[in-house]
This record gives C-alpha cells, structure tokens and sequence, in this order.
C-alpha cells in the first residue's frame, strides 16, 4: 500500500494504523515522491490526499488514470475539500478529515473489495 500525504502527523498516524491493521505500508510526502516510487512498484491500493505540494493529489490522480499500468490501483482520496467534481465511483472510497483510524481502515478494506469484485 501507497499513503501519499505532505502532513507528516497525519502521514506517521495513517502508517501506524495501517500496519497496525495488517498492512505493508510505503509512505511518501508528495505526489512528485509517489511517481518516482511507482516506477518501480505496484501497490494493491493508494491512499492519496487530495492537496499535496509539487504535484497535487488531483493531478496525481489524473497520471495514474492515464496509464494502462496503474489505472485499475484502487485509491482512497482523504481530503478536506470539496469532491462533488469525482465521479460516483470513487466516491465509496473517499475519507473527508478528519479521519479516524477505525474509518481508515474500514474504507480500504471496502475499497480492495470493490476492486476485487470490478477484477473477480
């Protein structure tokens, strides 16, 4: 799993629940980071803030869209703003902050099982 996060409270908090939970966790401060980091590895699931520095989370999100290899990785938006502009889709797998870590956890088992039943 992929946290793409510029909040590093926020960042280390996401990490320790997820590992906690049971999960390989890669973090990374920005989405500059995350696409240098996906060169070389696929995760089962990206866990993306939306307002990143150098390259938003929006944008990121487009790139990973664009290309046949990273296009069907499920992701998690947490976010503080406004997500009426993402399709309906997606909209199961978006946290708005502040997040707990019971909801965390809960939306990216939901999400890996949507991916799941989209792949199965």
């Amino acid at each position: 799993m992929l946290i793409v996060e510029d909040d590093q409270p926020l960042r280390d908090f996401y990490r320790a629940t997820l590992r906690y939970a049971g999960y390989s966790v890669v973090a990374v401060e920005d989405g500059l980071d995350a696409l240098g980091w996906l060169e070389q590895h696929s995760p089962a699931i990206i866990v993306l803030d939306l307002t990143l520095v150098r390259v938003s989370g929006r944008d990121l999100q487009r790139e990973l869209r664009a290309h046949a290899e990273t296009r069907d990785i499920p992701i998690v938006v947490v976010t503080g703003d406004d997500t009426s502009d993402l399709n309906k889709s997606e909209l199961a797998c978006v946290l708005h902050k502040p997040v707990t870590g019971a909801a965390l956890v809960e939306t990216v088992e939901r999400c890996l099982k949507k991916e799941a039943r989209v792949s199965g």
